[in-house]
């Protein structure tokens, strides 16, 4: 007969929790990025990351934060890739976790890049303020509807 250690089987379980979080959230952040770029920089054209200097400086500053992107999403796909190979993956808290990484980076840029930063607008010459809360807002349903699933997981975790 094996014995098993409780204490390493809990700590392992708890590893691979964060591991599942920490993926989804670098995936979450990293498509919110990607999309934001491509539909409002590139598509749009109704700003850049940064509109304070430059034409050539904001689509530099888009460079970056497409790069910035595609590193988080691709690091979080890595990292779920690893997740699947050891058949730790709880999806539940992974999708929770990409939700709570969307809201988070849409509500940062919301309210740090655009409000007090005010390295961009969403838009110029409009009038801001539904604009803003558009974004505002479906960034804090996004982040809001990941913390309420996440609750959902840990729950049903801890009656398993």
């Amino acid at each position: 007969m094996v014995s098993v250690d409780r204490s390493t089987a809990k700590d392992d379980i708890e590893k691979y929790e964060k591991r599942n979080f920490w993926s989804g959230l670098f995936f979450g952040i990293g498509l919110m990025a990607f999309v934001d770029e491509v539909i409002f920089h590139q598509l749009l054209q109704w700003h850049h990351f940064y509109d304070l200097s430059t034409p050539q400086i904001g689509i530099f500053a888009d460079g970056l934060l497409n790069s910035f992107a595609w590193f988080a999403a691709i690091g979080g796909l890595f990292m779920f890739a690893d997740l699947r190979r050891r058949n730790a993956v709880w999806m539940r808290r992974w999708v929770a976790s990409i939700l709570i990484g969307a809201g988070t980076f849409q509500l940062f840029d919301g309210i740090i890049d655009h409000k007090v930063l005010r390295t961009h607008q969403i838009r110029y010459n409009v009038e801001l303020l539904p604009y803003d809360l558009a974004w505002n807002i479906f960034g804090a349903i996004l982040l809001f509807a990941g913390i309420a699933l996440l609750v959902k997981a840990r729950k049903e975790r801890r009656s398993a």
